[in-house]
């Protein structure tokens, strides 16, 4: 069963940021898949979507922050399918609503905030119980979209990567870890996969990406060392880059996620972390919508 979401296959660019020599730096311009449902969303919703329309469900249910890529990209998705959506807001509301959940609800997305404390249980079961008590015969999709239907999509995401590009290292943003996950699962074990957090305080990512995937694979690490003061923050100094990399890559970088990851990786070129004449490829996961949404 087909989704009916159209794919657009995406361009892999070199780079050649200033003062980066010794390796070969390509970027996978993956938030050129699709307008909305963009970069790592539409791989990771990609069998959640099938398995809610098999189940015969016409609502989805999701859980996300105040500037959710995959709040988002689901309300999106949900619109264009003919689905309702229903998204979990951790947090206050406050209004105006910023530019990601103003798209939500303007695509049909019903927001519901919830305080923190309460969204730390979206897992528990009586939670997710009290969900389908409130709102019914809904197919929920954990925050971030992250199952294994997602580790599945992005599994076969990477297959098709290994096929198109020959690289050494895969570097990636990670929310969730879903996303990693699936590139751990779908690459050769003699691919070195490194996800960078945009989170501060985010080595436990490690224990939720280990729990994702099958067996012991060694050939992969997340980096914690670019977050930038934490999750949705920035500096005059990423902020630059960022403007930099537009200017002199005509590369469009969202602040969350993608120019962190960057110039994490930037950074570890200029330090000769990469093996001398390595390709490196580094994966845009979408979500320059959130570049309006941000304090700088």
């Amino acid at each position: 069963m087909a989704h009916s979401l159209i794919y657009s296959p995406t361009p892999v660019i070199e780079l050649k940021p200033e003062g980066i020599n010794g390796v070969r730096l390509l970027i996978k311009r993956e938030d050129l898949n699709h307008p909305y449902v963009s970069g790592n969303k539409w791989w990771k919703l990609k069998y959640n979507l099938e398995q809610a329309q098999r189940e015969g469900h016409n609502t989805l249910l999701t859980f996300g922050g105040a500037y959710s890529n995959h709040l988002y990209a689901t309300a999106a998705a949900a619109h264009e399918l003919g689905m309702t959506s229903i998204g979990i807001v951790r947090g206050e509301q406050t209004e105006p609503l910023n530019h990601t959940l103003f798209f939500a609800e303007s695509h049909g997305m019903s927001l519901h905030f919830v305080s923190r404390e309460a969204y730390r249980k979206k897992n528990e079961h009586e939670f997710l119980q009290s969900i389908r008590n409130q709102f019914g015969d809904v197919y929920i999709i954990p925050e971030g979209g992250t199952n294994e239907l997602a580790v599945r999509g992005c599994a076969e995401f990477a297959k098709t990567l290994e096929q198109e590009i020959d690289f050494d290292y895969l570097c990636l943003p990670i929310g969730t870890g879903g996303t990693m996950a699936g590139m751990i699962e779908g690459l050769s074990s003699n691919k070195k996969v490194i996800g960078f957090s945009s989170l501060k305080g985010g080595d436990f990512l490690k224990d939720e990406i280990q729990s994702l995937i099958s067996g012991t694979k060694l050939n992969w690490q997340v980096n914690t060392d670019f977050h930038f003061e934490g999750y949705g923050k920035t500096t005059p100094e990423l902020l630059k880059f960022v403007e930099d990399m537009k200017k002199n890559n005509q590369l469009p970088l969202d602040r969350v996620y993608t120019a962190k990851m960057m110039m994490g990786v930037c950074n570890l070129i200029r330090q000769n972390y990469f093996k001398l004449g390595s390709t490196i490829l580094v994966l845009h996961t979408g979500g320059l919508q959130g570049n309006g949404l941000i304090n700088s």
